[in-house]
């Protein structure tokens, strides 16, 4: 080592690195999106309803960095749910294979209700009013 520098110092300059490294990669990342409906209002539009497929589901983003997740168990019918998981604080994803999963520990939910299916989810997905105008789904 460099005269005056002692292997305490040289040690403490490394571990200080790699600590400014990790703090740096961590501020950079994306802010972590959120379910609910953010900061929008009655009357947004959500998503065309072409959008969502009868059957299945599609995740929208809405503003304040916010995620629905808008269904269609029929063609006349759309529902939209928070989709943060009440026991993992996850979001799920839209429906697959006639089910809403939980990618933290597997709970499943019935994209029709949002009720849970299988735990360890001990409640349901919240629902959230939308409505339909023309081919919009709005929030409600």
């Amino acid at each position: 080592m460099p005269d005056g520098i002692t292997r305490r110092t040289a040690l403490c300059a490394a571990a200080l690195g790699a600590l400014t490294s990790s703090l740096a990669a961590c501020g950079s990342a994306a802010p972590r999106r959120t379910g609910g409906t953010g900061t929008a209002k009655p009357g947004d539009r959500l998503a065309g309803l072409a959008d969502v497929p009868v059957g299945g589901g599609v995740l929208v983003d809405v503003p304040g960095d916010a995620q629905l997740l808008l269904v269609r168990p029929e063609e006349d019918v759309v529902r939209a749910f928070d989709p943060t998981c009440p026991h993992a604080d996850t979001l799920v994803g839209p429906p697959s294979g006639g089910v809403i999963t939980c990618p933290t520990h597997r709970s499943t939910f019935d994209p029709a209700t949002g009720a849970v299916r299988r735990g360890p989810a001990t409640g349901g997905l919240a629902e959230v009013p939308v409505t339909t105008s023309g081919q919009d789904v709005l929030l409600g």
